[in-house]
């Protein structure tokens, strides 16, 4: 059966990202959560390390999701993994023309198949970035991210 590979920076992983692994683990056998680096997003409020721990004790209900992190190309790291496909979230329109053009080139390259997963719901429009912001200074983003990610984050807003 298919595997597959969930790939972000998610710095931090939030509700959106938690529904498109809660809709990865329904479809595949097995999903690994897979934490990068890219450097054209500025990221690095939480280490690889805390991601990590965020994200696990968030999918721990989820038997067949594990969670990694990774460096290099995407699809090689899918490869590694045994992963058949990559999935990716789709929040608005200006996603999916991104996403497709990117999905075409790692198939090209690297003969990977993305499959999309449309954001649905209260946290269907949700950015890490504005959390980073917001939960940095202080603010209630509680209903926008797993509840690990947001004892993380007030301990970061105290310092």
């Amino acid at each position: 059966m298919p595997a597959a590979f969930v790939p972000g920076s998610f710095d931090p992983f939030h509700n959106g990202h938690l529904a498109v692994v809660r809709v990865a683990a329904a479809a595949f056998d097995r999903v690994t959560v897979a934490i990068g680096h890219n450097p054209a997003k500025p990221s690095g409020l939480f280490s690889v390390e805390e991601r990590t721990e965020m994200i696990e004790a968030s999918v721990a209900d989820l038997a067949n999701v594990q969670v990694r992190a990774f460096d290099g190309l995407v699809t090689v790291a899918a490869q590694k993994h045994g992963a058949d496909v990559l999935v990716k979230g789709i929040r608005t329109a200006t996603d999916l023309d991104s996403e497709i053009v990117q999905a075409n080139t790692n198939f090209e390259t690297g003969g990977a198949t993305t499959m999309f997963v449309p954001g649905i719901g209260s946290a269907a429009l949700v950015a890490s970035r504005y959390l980073r912001e917001i939960g940095i200074r202080g603010g209630d983003i509680s209903s926008l991210v797993p509840p690990p990610v947001w004892v993380a984050m007030q301990s970061k807003a105290s310092k």
